[in-house]
């Protein structure tokens, strides 16, 4: 029994829908990039899903400059949030708003 592309689009759904609520609920930064992961993670699965399908490479190719875009976001973040901690030792998405000019 083979999954079809149908099985692959349900769990890229399913997943997309759990980063987005991780994102819409969480005040933890760190769970917020967790959850932003998780989104473009399900992004990536549904390009693999089509370009398998289609017998077309551009997908995997897509998913290739996601995962890069990817990397360069959680290093910025991360960076971002050692540097709040440093200066405050709790950190609230909803109370951050020392980055505004």
């Amino acid at each position: 029994m083979t999954p079809s592309a149908d099985h692959f689009l349900v769990v890229s759904a399913i997943l997309f829908t759990l980063g987005t609520v991780g994102v819409l609920t969480r005040r933890d930064p760190l769970v917020v990039f967790m959850s932003i992961e998780l989104m473009l993670n399900s992004v990536n699965l549904t390009f693999v899903t089509f370009s398998h399908y289609l017998s077309s490479p551009d997908g995997q190719i897509f998913v290739f400059i996601i995962m890069t875009v990817a990397a360069a976001e959680v290093v910025v973040g991360l960076a971002l949030i050692v540097s709040i901690f440093q200066t405050r030792q709790r950190i609230d998405v909803d109370e951050l708003d020392e980055m505004r000019g």
